[in-house]
């Protein structure tokens, strides 16, 4: 019989996030009134964060499938064919809310459910990322969930042993209320020994590994699937709390265990904890999955079924074993020093059963809970688009000189080695392109010997382009994520996003998502970029304020041979400089307009997917060719800050010509016009680089050269890289450091 100790008020279903109609959805599916646990079941499972009941008839018509695509979304994380009987496994998820709670450890578990989303697969981490958005740098609470946020990202990652490699960090008044933490992961794993979540076979043991469950992160998915009020703060105990060191344990128990065969499937406990991983371990599998409560290991006394159940105590898996194999399955547990338990057992009966101290707690249809949660098709409307802005209506600077310099300087263009510096980048030392570049590159080497292949990695997103166009803005993150790529050296093959988005119940927030994601699926689609992984999150907004919104994008490159991949830094005296691309003088929605004169104005720049197609094979080819000594893509800031992050990077000076065009002169410099790359080339190559680039239909002209120790324009401008690398260096250390 079942057991409910609480009356099921209209108050306790809207604490639960449960709207009304839902709620009857529930009673007309199980025909009775729900327990406390069952209500806090259907809580977890049908929440925007587990259930994707908002985003999930957009996310179908998404590219995920290609010829190097192994596993797509709905597994953990998605996998990738690199040649050699070895794949790549990546993702990317949010955990935003938690992170604005508690800076620190809502960043800490971020990075940790996004390595065991990794690991789960059978692979072993190799490289992580992270992209991070904050408020205004004068808002009261900027600075203190700045400095959370990092110190939890590398204190996590770097005792787990996992190098961070990239990732971007961004300011912006709309981020206030609600920080952005998007965590990424990769790892290697042999594409013969592939795990996966989906349970099979009747009687099967369910078993518990990891740490033991506590009440941390109670409701954390329910939270998340919240906007947040002036009460947020009392949100902290939602917040988990993790631990690296057990975490890596883990990690080394879980891929001894699974090279032992014991495995049949296995699901981290993630968002919701146990009650998700069980439902779609056995949904997924079309069994029923019975679980005994008083087998879990707890660290706390007392714990109800419904705590249990909803928990999200970190560094925990669930596994369905061989039943011939469970005791050497322990043995390898218990040598790592974590719990092991025999928790349940699969069924044929389609139902979730919960007991605990001899009760029914839960006797739930399975499918009900997992594949046939509600899905909505929300009302949208229709963007306002911004409409174009001339170069005529945004002033030319007075001073050249000035105006890079405080460009560079500024909070969203300044040098971020203030924030990558606290993360160790170079554990398990294959790390070649490190942090500060387009994109990182890390080392792969063959099973068999030979040349090691490798492995870049970006995110990207230009949130203001979103919303003054989100189809334009949409296309522009992919872009730009195959700009950076190719400027290392890399062929895109996959993309993992991560959609970060406003209340999903509002018709102009839906339509942000609807056409973002449109212009997503036709970038992936034209640059041959499947997305594999990925995750929503909505309800990103304080006080009926949304954030900016901001679709970000993780990117994964492959190399043949790693040794034939080049950085931005300039590198040698005399070098040309060679534009690729068109310039139009774009200035809508620039960093130039917004950081140096506060305006938020225009229509971003068109993205044409034909022309970054072809320009980005012409530049990739160049490099692994061996025919360039240098290259960057232009986005942010445009051509000038382009060359001064080369410049600052080489450490040299480059002396640019006065172009000859009737594009305006400060449109020219810092307009933001897409497709563009900038590379050297030693002066005997230039010309026959600028010649082939036409044949391949590639605009390409020389800009300049290489040399001295200052960054000068014709006699507009003059500015030694000491001052730019100055400027550039020092706006984060000193805000952070201010009082």
């Amino acid at each position: 019989m079942l057991k409910n100790d609480i009356a099921i008020t209209p108050e306790l279903i809207k604490a639960h996030g449960l709207k009304p109609d839902e709620y009857q959805r529930i009673l007309d599916l199980i025909g009775r009134e729900p327990t406390w646990t069952e209500l806090g079941i259907f809580s977890a499972m049908w929440n925007e964060h587990c259930s994707y009941k908002s985003s999930k008839k957009w996310l179908k018509q998404l590219p995920t499938k290609g010829a190097r695509v192994l596993i797509g979304p709905g597994e953990n994380a998605g996998v990738v064919d690199i040649g050699d009987g070895q794949a790549v496994v990546f993702k990317m998820e949010s955990h935003n809310h938690p992170s604005y709670i508690e800076p620190y450890q809502g960043a800490t578990t971020g990075v940790g459910g996004i390595l065991r989303d990794v690991f789960t697969m059978g692979a072993r981490p190799i490289a992580a990322m992270n992209a991070l958005r904050f408020g205004a740098p004068d808002h009261p609470k900027t600075r203190h969930i700045v400095a959370g946020v990092v110190a939890g990202v590398g204190g996590y990652g770097n005792s787990f042993g996992v190098p961070t490699v990239g990732g971007e960090v961004e300011f912006h008044p709309r981020y206030n209320g609600n920080c952005l933490v998007n965590a990424f992961a990769a790892g290697l794993l042999k594409t013969d020994e592939i795990f996966l979540s989906e349970a099979k076979g009747v009687g099967m043991p369910v078993v518990y590994l990891g740490s033991k469950t506590g009440r941390d992160g109670m409701g954390g998915a329910t939270m998340a699937s919240a906007e947040f009020d002036d009460d947020s703060h009392e949100k902290r105990p939602t917040v988990q709390v993790g631990d690296p060191f057990a975490e890596k344990l883990l990690l080394e128990a879980s891929l001894e265990l699974m090279a032992s065969g014991a495995v049949i499937a296995i699901q981290d406990m993630g968002a919701a904890g146990l009650t998700c991983s069980a439902v779609e371990m056995g949904a997924k599998g079309n069994l029923g999955l019975t679980l005994n409560l008083d087998k879990v290991p707890t660290r706390e006394p007392g714990m109800t079924a419904y705590e249990m159940m909803l928990s999200e105590s970190q560094e925990r898996m669930l596994m369905v074993l061989h039943p011939h194999l469970e005791e050497k399955a322990e043995a390898i547990f218990r040598k790592w020093g974590l719990d092991f338990a025999i928790v349940g057992e699969t069924t044929d009966t389609l139902r979730f059963v919960v007991e605990h101290h001899g009760q029914v707690m839960a006797d739930l249809p399975i499918k009900d809970l997992g594949d046939q949660a509600p899905e909505y098709d929300r009302p949208w409307v229709e963007p306002k688009r911004q409409p174009v802005l001339a170069a005529a209506d945004v002033p030319a600077p007075q001073d050249y000189g000035r105006a890079l310099l405080d460009l560079v300087g500024s909070p969203n263009q300044s040098s971020r080695r203030w924030v990558w510096e606290q993360y160790d980048h170079l554990i398990q030392g294959n790390t070649v392109q490190r942090p500060g570049g387009d994109a990182a590159v890390v080392r792969v080497e063959r099973p068999n010997g030979g040349h090691a292949k490798g492995l870049a990695f970006t995110c990207d997103v230009t949130p203001r382009y979103v919303e003054a166009d989100p189809y334009e803005g949409g296309k522009q993150a992919i872009a730009e994520s195959w700009r950076n790529l190719s400027a290392v050296g890399a062929l895109p093959i996959a993309v993992t996003d991560n959609l970060n988005f406003g209340n999903p119940e509002r018709p102009e927030i839906i339509g942000q998502f609807v056409h973002a994601l449109k212009g997503v699926g036709e970038a992936c689609i034209a640059l041959d970029m499947p997305i594999v992984s990925g995750n929503v999150s909505l309800y990103n907004e304080t006080n009926g304020e949304a954030i900016l919104p901001t679709p970000a994008i993780g990117a994964v490159g492959l190399m043949d041979d790693v040794t034939r991949t080049i950085g931005v830094a300039l590198a040698a005296d005399g070098d040309v400089l060679v534009l690729i691309g068109d310039t139009t003088g774009w200035l809508g929605q620039s960093s130039y307009l917004y950081e140096l004169h506060g305006r938020e104005e225009g229509a971003p720049p068109p993205v044409d997917l034909a022309a970054e197609k072809r320009h980005g094979d012409f530049v990739r080819a160049a490099v692994i060719d061996g025919r360039v000594t240098a290259a960057h893509d232009l986005s942010s800031g445009g051509l000038l800050v382009g060359v001064a992050e080369m410049a600052m990077a080489g450490a040299k000076g480059a002396r640019l010509l006065l172009p000859e065009t009737e594009v305006p002169l400060h449109a020219f410099l810092f307009g933001e016009d897409q497709a563009r790359y900038v590379v050297t080339a030693a002066p005997e190559d230039a010309s026959r680089l600028i010649v082939d680039a036409a044949m391949a239909g590639v605009p390409a002209t020389a800009i300049g050269a290489v040399g001295g120790d200052s960054l000068t324009l014709g006699g507009l401008l003059t500015v030694s890289i000491d001052a730019l690398s100055q400027r550039h260096e020092s706006w984060m250390p000193n805000w952070m450091s201010a009082a």
